[in-house]
């Protein structure tokens, strides 16, 4: 799992340092009709942590991989992100996912890896596993820095940076 919390913690230190000095107009800048706009990403992003740490922190103790869902865009609207102070909201971010990665890198291997059979990975995960198929707590983490890193690309693109690290693409 080192691989993997490192790879988060690159992720988000690398981005937050280019994500504080944005230009205010690319700040503000909105996204497409029915999209979020940067901001609003980074605070489903935060919500994402919220939820998923204390999923990660529970599955130690639970035999299951069953989680309680949370409604994104009805979260995202009713914290209204859009009108968050912009730096404020980097460093939620930031640091809420620096502590993640910190959370992954102290799970014991065998929690990690021991494979759960009931689970609803079908309906909380990004890429969902069926749920007939037993899965493990390393996948929903794996499968939470992928959905970061594929949030991350909407902002590049809503703000022309470049904000994973060119290691993350390879």
């Amino acid at each position: 799992m080192e691989h993997f919390a490192n790879r988060l913690d690159l992720d988000v230190r690398h981005a937050a340092i280019l994500l504080e000095e944005l230009p205010d107009d690319a700040r503000v800048r909105t996204a497409p009709p029915g999209r979020w706009s940067a901001i609003e990403i980074l605070g489903h992003l935060i919500d994402s942590a919220s939820n998923n740490h204390q999923r990660f922190v529970r599955a130690r103790w639970q035999p299951d991989l069953v989680f309680g869902g949370y409604q994104q865009d009805e979260w995202v609207a009713a914290q209204r992100y859009a009108e968050s102070p912009w730096r404020e909201t980097v460093e939620l971010w930031r640091s809420f996912n620096l502590h993640i990665a910190h959370v992954m890198r102290t799970t014991p291997d065998d929690v990690l890896r021991a494979p759960r059979a009931k689970h609803n990975l079908d309906r909380v995960a990004w890429k969902p596993v069926p749920a007939g198929e037993p899965t493990t707590l390393e996948y929903f983490m794996r499968d939470y820095i992928e959905h970061l890193e594929h949030h991350m690309v909407q902002v590049e693109a809503l703000t022309g940076l470049a904000l994973l690290p060119r290691a993350v693409r390879a």
